[in-house]
């Protein structure tokens, strides 16, 4: 499943880009996500989601590529459910460029190449890019804020700089609020026109009696 989100985050690209080299920074902007291991472009971590009543935990690993004078990142991302037989893999490509509606911005195109099997996998692909778009929006609002906060609040180094406390457990990431509006919406003809076959039934019923 190809997957592909954009947005936008009020930084130049040179200080976008020295954010996105940090992923002990960048990964808590993740929704449901923790960053456990981090070791030269080797990362452990785990992703939290739940739809509905049903809260699913995932354990993986992945490696990071970093093209520097393209300001383009590549994450290798493999993993599977705690307790389930549901897998996941991706490879990830995010490109930071220049904004060209706003010269003090930067654009990050992601492009997704998703495999993921088990329980999420009954849903196509128009609902899982509509969680994408989700997602990618609440990982870019917290880019903002990270971006926001002063100067030496990160390095470019892929170290966080000392007295950053460490990450604290993530609320799983609710995939509910973003599966259920698309759900309505592809029910919603065929209920309507469920409704309408009764009623015309009722009606000729009616004219019969």
């Amino acid at each position: 499943m190809q997957l592909d989100h954009s947005f936008t985050v009020p930084a130049t690209p040179d200080d976008a880009w020295k954010l996105f080299l940090d992923l002990r920074r960048v990964a808590p902007c993740m929704p449901g996500a923790l960053l456990n291991m981090l070791d030269g472009d080797r990362f452990t971590g785990r992703i939290k989601v739940k739809i509905g009543a049903v809260q699913m935990s995932y354990r993986g690993e992945g490696t990071v590529t970093r093209d520097e004078p393209g300001r383009t990142l590549v994450l290798d991302l493999s993993g599977s459910e705690a307790r389930g037989a549901g897998t996941a893999a991706a490879r990830v490509v995010a490109a930071v460029t220049a904004d060209p509606a706003d010269p003090a911005g930067t654009r990050v195109r992601v492009l997704t190449e998703l495999d993921i099997t088990g329980r999420p996998a009954q849903f196509g692909r128009g609902i899982m890019a509509e969680v994408g778009d989700r997602i990618v929006r609440q990982f870019a609002s917290g880019l903002e804020e990270l971006l926001r906060s002063p100067a030496d609040a990160y390095t470019g180094s892929g170290t966080p700089r000392s007295g950053i406390p460490a990450a604290a457990e993530p609320e799983a990431a609710d995939l509910g609020a973003a599966v259920l509006p698309v759900l309505l919406r592809k029910t919603a003809v065929p209920a309507a026109a469920v409704i309408v076959a009764v009623l015309l039934v009722r009606a000729l019923r009616r004219r019969s009696r």
